[in-house]
């Protein structure tokens, strides 16, 4: 597994990739999660070969892109006609790992309604995917503040979103797993026992307030990995390296102090070394 920047996910915006290619490198992450679109439209300038070469010559591998497909819109069916391009491009990348997040709760679909409703969005997405050899991972959404009482629950647990990959049948479709989603939705390391790195497509790792309890939870309120201790993500990283984890990892922090910077390489250094931290604590480095 290798560390992976995704500008974004520490406020950092309006980077062009070559740009952000270059800061992942400078402050020592291995990899970079990044927009397909853009690397898209970038090939169009310079070749799928030099978009490949960015990368190469920097040292940075490719992370998760973002599927390009707003599945939950009504108008969702155009994003669908462009993916075999898009999975195509990151296919001769070398780039083959996609994900998205799936809501815990909804307004109108009671379970098994909306169950099917999500079989029915995502199986012709995982199809399109799998025609390339690309990995699909979805993310289960823990706390219990985003399944409020007057809404329908849907899944939010590791095991939920396995049983919904099992039921797409496609065979490329895993987990994205966050170890905030992991905690904040009562599971716990031991959990992974039951999983291989085949179930896994890519990872996000973080850490949570002080002294809240678990129903206090705020989704976009976390921490900089190890910045707290609340998370047991050295047990975590452990883990996943016994699973024979080989894909990448990126800190996701939704960090009020970090967004609040307008040095985008003083986030991402800060960034970088709360990783480096967590590899060592691990015995990973």
């Amino acid at each position: 597994m290798y560390k992976t920047l995704s500008p974004g996910a520490i406020g950092i915006r309006g980077l062009s990739l070559a740009d952000s290619i270059a800061l992942a490198a400078r402050t020592g992450f291995g990899g970079l999660d990044f927009n397909i679109a853009e690397a898209a439209q970038l090939a169009d300038e310079i070749g799928t070969q030099g978009v490949k070469a960015l990368f190469e010559e920097a040292g940075i591998r490719f992370g998760a892109w973002g599927l390009p497909v707003r599945w939950q819109s009504d108008d969702w069916e155009a994003d669908l006609a462009q993916l075999p391009s898009y999975a195509a491009l990151a296919a001769a990348l070398g780039a083959d790992r996609t994900s998205t997040w799936c809501p815990p709760s909804s307004d109108q679909r009671a379970f098994d309604q909306n169950f099917n409703w999500h079989v029915a969005r995502f199986q012709p997405i995982a199809a399109a995917l799998a025609e390339h050899g690309i990995r699909f991972g979805i993310e289960f959404i823990g706390p219990q503040t985003l399944r409020p009482p007057h809404k329908h629950a849907f899944i939010y647990d590791m095991g939920g979103m396995l049983e919904l990959a099992a039921a797409l049948g496609t065979g490329n479709v895993g987990l994205l797993l966050d170890a905030w989603h992991l905690y904040t939705s009562g599971g716990a390391v031991s959990d992974l026992d039951k999983i291989s790195n085949a179930d896994i497509v890519n990872v996000h790792v973080n850490d949570a307030p002080l002294d809240l309890r678990m129903h206090e939870y705020i989704d976009n309120d976390r921490r900089l990995p190890l910045e707290t201790g609340v998370l047991p993500l050295r047990d975590f990283m452990r883990k996943l390296a016994e699973l024979g984890y080989d894909g990448p990892v990126t800190p996701e922090p939704f960090s009020a102090r970090l967004n609040a910077m307008d040095d985008a390489l003083q986030a991402a250094q800060i960034t970088a070394e709360s990783m480096n931290q967590l590899w060592e604590l691990a015995g990973l480095a």
